[in-house]
């Protein structure tokens, strides 16, 4: 069966399911999708919902940026040197494990109430799992990668760049995934905290005054973004010769 018809299955049975859901429980409960499309086609001809997208769009592109470079040079450098990386691997993996909602008043005191307290909270979700992925590739890396970059007499920035990160690089992809979906996850509960503006912030106004088709509708919104950018880093893991 062609990849195609079976991703147009799911998506058709995930339409059944959720109307079905839609009758059982009821519109005050949980809007219909075609209910729910018609209210995303009308706000995305507002000015005011673009100018939310905008904001989230910012914080997110800035909190992936910092995750991205941070994850992946201090993953190298953990994975390169081992002893380093066993003493950082279980701190990290505790740090993660903390529930990034109890640190919430923690980045607010740190960051004050601006776009600087959603970038770092996404960069709470983001920066570790990153970390982790980009270190792991280093330890499994084959051995063969690190003798040609002594042999070659490579300085180690000119190692990592030209050796070691091409050679890890679909591992590192996968972490990328999670991590892309992690930082989206963090800027949106940072929104939805303490922000005046942002796609988060409008779900919570959404749910405050129990407008249940504009929840659905940011909801499919993010859902969409967030299974396309993953589905395309998929495609390019596999490109890669990953599985």
């Amino acid at each position: 069966m062609p990849k195609f018809v079976g991703t147009a299955l799911v998506l058709i049975s995930c339409v059944l399911l959720w109307q079905a859901l839609h009758l059982l429980v009821g519109e005050s409960s949980l809007a219909s999708p075609l209910r729910t499309c018609a209210k995303l086609a009308a706000l995305v001809v507002t000015g005011e919902f673009w100018a939310n997208v905008a904001e989230t769009m910012r914080a997110f592109v800035s909190a992936f940026a910092i995750s991205l470079t941070g994850g992946i040079l201090l993953g190298i450098v953990l994975g390169a040197r081992r002893l380093a990386g066993n003493v950082a691997e279980p701190i990290l993996v505790t740090l993660y494990s903390i529930p990034k909602v109890v640190l919430y008043p923690l980045v607010l005191l740190c960051f004050g109430l601006g776009i600087s307290a959603k970038i770092a909270f996404g960069v709470m979700h983001g920066l570790i799992p990153i970390t982790l992925f980009s270190m792991n590739a280093i330890r499994q890396m084959k051995p063969v990668y690190g003798r040609t970059a002594q042999v070659l007499r490579l300085s180690p920035t000119q190692s990592a760049f030209t050796v070691i990160l091409p050679a890890i690089l679909p591992e590192v992809i996968s972490g990328v995934r999670l991590g892309f979906s992690l930082t989206l996850l963090g800027v949106l509960i940072g929104e939805m905290f303490a922000s005046q503006r942002g796609l988060g912030f409008m779900l919570m106004s959404a749910i405050n005054i129990g407008q249940i088709d504009t929840i659905m509708a940011v909801a499919l919104l993010l859902t969409v973004v967030a299974v396309t950018c993953n589905s395309l880093l998929l495609l390019l893991n596999q490109r890669m010769g990953y599985r």
